[in-house]
């Protein structure tokens, strides 16, 4: 497995303990999602005004946002027979000051919230979407399913904005 998890946020609410987390969560869905250990994902947990402008970037709206996905070899999940051996899965961008907010909001943890944007942003990466209906139910279930599985509870309720 090729994770790499950049604190570039310096948000004092992230502690190592959070890091290892989002690390075991990424071993955990590259397991689930059939990604051989040749695939390669980043994590990025960054600051709200880098966060405001890749938003302004890329999606030409204001102001920081939750998560961002950036797909790189557009790669789709594979299965335990047949797994995804080789690619760069792309980038998750995760803004720690807006997770803590929509964490408190939502009444659940900070490392919750994490967990919750990291597997969203890594669904997207994956190629699922919540544009339509039918799609943000099949993306929805899974990251619930893939939640609840990881944390060993229910999982924590969307917050995901968009």
């Amino acid at each position: 497995m090729t994770v790499t998890i950049d604190d570039a946020s310096a948000d004092s609410r992230i502690t190592a303990a959070h890091l290892a987390e989002l690390t075991d969560l990424a071993a955990f869905l590259y397991a689930e999602l059939g990604l051989g250990p040749a695939v390669e994902l980043s994590v990025a947990l960054v600051d709200e005004q880098a966060m405001e402008q890749l938003h302004l970037q890329w999606m030409d709206l204001p102001g920081p946002t939750d998560v961002m996905s950036f797909p790189m070899d557009e790669l789709t999940p594979g299965t335990a027979e047949a797994p995804v051996t080789e690619g760069a899965l792309g980038d998750v961008v995760v803004c720690p000051a807006v997770a803590a907010a929509q964490a408190a909001e939502a009444g659940h943890s900070l490392g919750d919230e994490l967990c919750l944007l990291t597997t969203h942003g890594v669904l997207h990466l994956l190629g699922y979407d919540h544009a339509e209906p039918a799609e943000r139910e099949e993306m929805f279930s899974l990251q619930a399913r893939l939640l609840g599985q990881f944390l060993g509870r229910s999982a924590p309720t969307p917050t995901v904005s968009g």
